[in-house]
C-alpha cells in the first residue's frame, strides 16, 4: 500500500510517500480501507516538533478520516466489513495508525459509522474539529451534557473564530441545540462563512465597539464562550459574559499570553474548562460521536461553501502541500483524497 511517513520533526518536507505492507488487525482492531484523510492543526504541529522532542518510530501523519471498514480483529462485533465509517484520533499513541495512507488499523473504539447519504469528505472534516466543538459546548454550569435539539434553548453561544473548523462545527452544533449563536471574525469574507455555518449575528472582533455590539445582541451576556484565542479575546471575552458563564478554551491563537484578572474573574463566578480530546476520555468522544451523527442525520453538520467550511483538496502524493496550507492558515477544511 502507499503510505505517508516522517522519521524526523520538521517542515513538509519532512513527508515521504512510500511502500509498505498491509497492516493486519490484531483483538479489538478494525483494519480501514482509507478514502479521504483530514488535515488537522494539531496535525503539522506534532510533524513540525512543536510537542517536543523527535518521533521514535516511523509516523504515519493525520488523525481524523473516513473510509471502509476492510477486516475485523477478533471480538469486534460493533462493526462489519463493508461499513462506511469516520475515525478520529487514529494515531494517539499509535504511529504507524495515521490516515494519509490507503490502509489503517485502529481500535474499534475509534471508530463511528458514517450516516447514510454522508460523503467521505463529511465524515473525514467531523473527528477532531466536531468532538472539540462539542465537549466546548457541555461543559457549562447547569447545562446538558449531550447535545440534541432544545439541549441548549435559551442560552446565547459566543463561537470565537467563526469561520474556523472548530467554529464553524461548534456554531452548527450550537444552532442545532436551539441555543442563540454569536460568532466573531476579523473580516467581511469570514463573516459570510459564519452566517453560512448558522450564526443568527456576526461581529467583527477588531471593531473597538465588539463588546458593545455583543452587548447589545445579550444585554445579560452570554452564557457560554467557545474560544480559540484564550489571550487576545480575554478582554472580550470577561466584558460580554454572564456572571456563572463559561469561558471553554481549545486553543490559544495568536500566542497572546493569557492572564486572569482574578478580581473581574471573581466577580463574575466565571467557570474556565480547557478542552483536549486526547485526554477527555472515550466515554465523551463516544457520546459526542453519537450527537453529531443525529445532526448529520437531521441535516444539521455540514460541511463546504455552502455550509460555511470551504473545502480545499489535495491528492495522497500531496499531503506535504496539503500540510502547509493548514500550516499557513488555509480557511476552511483541507482534505486529501486517499482512493476514489
Amino acid at each position: 500500500m502507499r503510505t505517508i511517513r516522517y522519521t524526523r520533526p520538521g517542515d513538509p518536507a519532512v513527508l515521504d510517500l512510500v511502500d509498505a505492507p498491509v497492516p493486519e488487525p490484531g483483538d479489538g482492531e478494525v483494519r480501514l480501507r482509507v478514502m479521504v484523510s483530514g488535515v488537522n492543526p494539531t496535525d503539522w504541529k506534532a510533524r513540525s516538533g512543536q510537542y517536543g522532542g523527535g518521533p521514535e518510530d516511523a509516523t504515519v501523519p493525520n488523525h481524523d478520516g473516513a473510509g471502509v471498514v476492510d477486516k475485523l480483529g477478533a471480538g469486534v462485533d460493533s462493526l462489519a466489513v463493508g461499513d462506511r465509517v469516520w475515525v478520529t484520533l487514529a494515531g494517539d499513541g499509535r504511529p504507524a495508525s495515521g490516515t494519509a495512507q490507503e490502509f489503517t488499523v485502529v481500535p474499534a473504539e475509534r471508530v463511528f459509522p458514517l450516516p447514510a447519504g454522508a460523503g467521505f469528505d463529511l465524515g473525514a472534516s467531523t473527528g477532531i474539529p466536531a468532538l472539540t466543538a462539542h465537549r466546548a459546548l457541555t461543559v457549562g454550569e447547569g447545562g446538558p451534557a449531550r447535545l440534541a435539539p432544545d439541549a441548549l434553548a435559551d442560552r446565547t453561544i459566543l463561537v470565537a473564530g467563526g469561520a474556523g473548523a472548530v467554529g464553524n462545527a461548534a456554531i452548527q452544533l450550537a444552532r442545532w441545540a436551539g441555543a442563540e449563536v454569536i460568532a466573531t471574525v476579523s473580516q467581511e469574507a469570514k463573516a459570510r462563512l459564519a452566517t453560512a455555518a448558522g450564526a443568527h449575528h456576526v461581529v467583527n472582533y477588531r471593531d473597538p465597539d465588539a463588546v458593545e455590539a455583543i452587548r447589545g445582541i445579550a444585554p445579560d451576556g452570554v452564557d457560554l464562550v467557545v474560544e480559540v484565542a484564550a489571550g487576545a479575546n480575554a478582554e472580550l471575552d470577561l466584558g460580554v459574559l454572564r456572571p456563572g458563564g463559561t469561558i471553554s478554551i481549545y486553543a490559544n491563537d495568536g500566542g497572546v499570553p493569557f492572564d486572569l484578572d482574578v478580581r473581574r474573574n471573581m466577580g463574575l463566578n466565571t467557570r474556565y474548562q480547557f478542552v483536549l480530546l486526547y485526554t477527555v476520555g472515550w466515554d465523551r468522544i463516544s457520546a459526542g460521536a453519537a450527537d453529531i451523527n443525529q445532526a448529520i442525520v437531521d441535516g444539521a453538520f455540514r460541511v463546504g461553501e455552502e455550509a460555511g467550511l470551504p473545502l480545499h483538496r489535495y491528492p495522497l502524493e500531496e499531503t506535504a502541500a496539503a500540510h502547509a496550507a493548514v500550516e499557513s492558515g488555509a480557511v476552511g477544511k483541507v482534505l486529501i483524497t486517499v482512493a476514489s
